[in-house]
């Protein structure tokens, strides 16, 4: 058996929330990205003062870090650029 919905195809309006909506979740994920990378930074810093890790140590924990969290950034930023032009093409 066979159910049939018809779905109308979506409207200009419709559309744009559904890109606002995208970009609030990807502001929402970049965000947590940063959170993550901030309390990885903590934590490296905490090491460093209790003399687990030397500063030079430090410095490159925290690039490797950044170097991450831009990466992972960037990642988003083009999930999102390539969900609004499938959004606004449909």
């Amino acid at each position: 058996k066979v159910i049939r919905i018809s779905i109308p195809p979506l409207t200009a309006e419709r559309r744009k929330e559904l890109v606002k909506q995208a970009k609030t979740i990807a502001e929402n994920s970049r965000v947590a990205i940063r959170n993550i990378r901030r309390d990885g930074n903590d934590e490296l810093k905490k090491q460093q003062k209790d003399n687990s890790i030397t500063e030079d140590e430090l410095k490159t924990a925290e690039d490797t870090l950044q170097k991450t969290t831009d990466k992972f950034i960037a990642e988003i930023n083009k999930i999102l650029e390539d969900k609004e032009k499938e959004i606004m093409e449909g």
